[in-house]
């Protein structure tokens, strides 16, 4: 993964990050927000990859339902914030991808491999959020007031 800072002006920060082939997509970029110390992070993304796990949540079971897809596919959307949870940066996505055949299938996003690229924007504000435990769903939510 390549990283290019675009912006740096009053604690606003914007990267362009442009993943290789091959690439872990959430190691990858989770590995980028705790060097960069990224706490309050907005991400976007649009690219492609050789498979993906999406998932999604089980409100009776209170878990998740993994989603695997072995096949190439678009990723025709990717939204996200990057937070911090427990002291570390921690990702929340979702994504839509394309199939073949034309169909879309989206969901929260586990992890997916890169091929042939995946390009995207970070953009860091001056504010750091946080995730704590929320006891109804069991999920690790923003807390405006932590």
């Amino acid at each position: 993964m390549k990283s290019k800072l675009l912006h740096d002006e009053n604690g606003v920060k914007t990267f362009a990050l442009v993943f290789d082939k091959d690439d872990e997509v959430k190691e990858s970029l989770l590995r980028f927000a705790a060097e960069n110390a990224l706490r309050g992070t907005q991400v976007t993304a649009i690219g492609g990859f050789s498979e993906v796990t999406l998932a999604f949540f089980d409100r009776q079971k209170k878990s998740y339902e993994e989603i695997p897809v072995k096949e190439q596919v678009e990723v025709l959307s990717f939204l996200g914030n990057i937070v911090e949870k427990d002291g570390n940066p921690m990702l929340h996505a979702h994504a839509v991808i394309g199939k073949r055949d034309g169909t879309a299938h989206g969901g929260h996003f586990l992890n997916g491999r890169v091929w042939p690229t995946l390009e995207m924007i970070v953009t860091e504000t001056p504010v750091h959020l946080r995730r704590l435990k929320d006891e109804e769903t069991g999920l690790p939510l923003i807390d405006l007031s932590a």
